[in-house]
């Protein structure tokens, strides 16, 4: 047999290296590796070619069981999911600490459990009886919750092999999980990666939905191997600023549904509270028309969200270096919208601060913001208030041009749902909508002309 071979792993990226050093040569970030446990070179005596038992075949649209997901409870966690709890399914959801990842977990853990399954609920962080004291102030110290706290991946499976098989498996945390056959610590990626499968390997041949809560690093991602979120079938981020009370579960991965499907839950003294309207608490607090303020209705999968865009512009004197600050949009995107300002319509921000604000904390990823981006810093340079009743959305060019975007029609109806009575887009839209009285724009410039002239 040939001498086993030293790996190292970052546990930021998952890159492998036979050497150590001390900051990571792929991702750039410093005392990641940590040495996995030796692999074995096998010789061409270790064929895998034979010897193993013969796999039987299925044709596609061979008859079978078919699998029904089963709600959590929550209908707002049911909408990132696509429907429901996939039996079978391993779920990956990360997010930052205290953002609330075992409240909710806890909380859906008693829907379920109330509901007459069997939820399992294991800490690898906390006692049993700091989860106990959680559930009481939440409201569900009565649910039928099979709680316990350990961190060893046999322990917990030999105890499950004992008892009826759950409809739903919590661990809370991957990373506090060990598996007494790999070595090095609970957290390191050898760890992560073996505790992971096998749990993942007793929901796939049990049929029960299993929950990993995942850390995350200081970038957002989720900590440990990359593979593990290719292990897992859905991957969920739990997203929201602790100063703010909303909380935004994301769909990343998901291969029962469709991805980037949000639920909305706003953090109160009794746990996660659901949103069912999310436009409204993005939009709260609008009484009086200020100038730098423009709504844009955002898409998050097949959810329209209408958030406020505020931007606020402060001249400078002369010879002093301006500040472009963003908070929930992309910067460099602002800059290449402050630049086509600049070429096509004749607008100077050179010597002025520009603030760029998404209300509520909220994130944008979506291109159609640009046109609503570029209404509110035309709105804070003339300081004229944009029309309160209004909503603004289009992709900008690098010509000037304000381009189609998708889903114009769904924006439209929830603008006039929520009582907005006017609209600004792209040209390709029908000018007449149900309830919204649309106007279309072909170039950057004609937005100018609008607001200067008034809207």
């Amino acid at each position: 047999m040939a001498k086993p071979k030293r790996r190292y792993i970052c546990a930021a990226c998952g890159s492998v290296t036979h050497r150590w050093q001390g900051q990571c040569a792929d991702c750039g970030e410093w005392n990641t590796l940590a040495e996995e446990a030796p692999e074995t070179v096998f010789s061409a005596k270790h064929d895998l070619s034979a010897g193993g038992r013969a796999i039987k075949f299925e044709a596609l649209d061979a008859p079978g069981e078919k699998l029904v997901r089963r709600s959590t409870g929550l209908a707002e966690f049911d909408r990132a999911l696509g429907g429901g709890l996939v039996p079978g399914s391993a779920v990956l959801m990360g997010g930052d600490p205290g953002i609330g990842k075992s409240t909710l977990l806890l909380q859906a853990a008693a829907a379920v459990a109330k509901a007459g399954a069997n939820a399992v609920y294991i800490s690898g962080e906390e006692a049993a009886a700091q989860v106990r004291m959680r559930a009481e102030r939440l409201g569900l110290g009565d649910a039928p919750i099979l709680l316990a706290a350990a961190t060893s991946v046999r322990d917990i499976l030999t105890t499950l092999a004992g008892m009826p098989v759950p409809s739903l498996l919590v661990i809370d945390s991957i990373q506090t999980m060990h598996s007494d056959q790999i070595e090095g610590a609970p957290g390191t990626v050898s760890q992560v990666r073996a505790s992971a499968f096998e749990l993942i390997r007793y929901a796939k041949e049990n049929g029960v939905a299993l929950v990993l809560v995942g850390h995350v690093t200081k970038d957002g991602s989720i900590a440990g191997p990359r593979v593990l979120e290719h292990m897992v079938d859905v991957v969920m981020s739990f997203e929201g600023e602790r100063s703010h009370q909303y909380r935004i579960l994301r769909s990343i991965k998901n291969r029962f549904g469709p991805v980037d499907e949000i639920g909305v839950f706003a953090m109160e003294g009794q746990g996660l509270a659901e949103v069912g309207n999310p436009s409204m608490l993005f939009l709260s607090g609008r009484d009086q028309p200020v100038a730098g303020s423009a709504v844009f209705p955002a898409i998050e999968g097949t959810r329209p969200v209408l958030v406020e865009i505020q931007a606020l512009i402060v001249r400078l004197a002369s010879g002093a270096t301006p500040r472009r600050a963003v908070v929930g949009w992309d910067s460099g995107r602002l800059a290449m919208l402050l630049a086509v300002l600049e070429a096509r319509c004749g607008l100077s921000f050179s010597s002025a601060e520009v603030y760029l604000n998404v209300a509520g904390g909220y994130r944008l990823a979506d291109p159609a913001a640009d046109l609503a981006v570029a209404a509110a810093l035309i709105s804070a340079l003339a300081d004229k208030p944009l029309p309160a009743d209004a909503v603004w959305f289009g992709e900008v060019s690098l010509a000037g041009e304000i381009r189609p975007v998708a889903h114009g029609g769904i924006r439209l109806r929830e603008s006039a749902k929520l009582g907005f009575a006017r609209a600004f887009g792209p040209s390709d839209l029908p000018v007449k909508q149900d309830g919204t009285k649309f106007t279309p724009l072909a170039l950057l410039p004609n937005l100018v002309d609008r607001i200067m002239g008034g809207a």
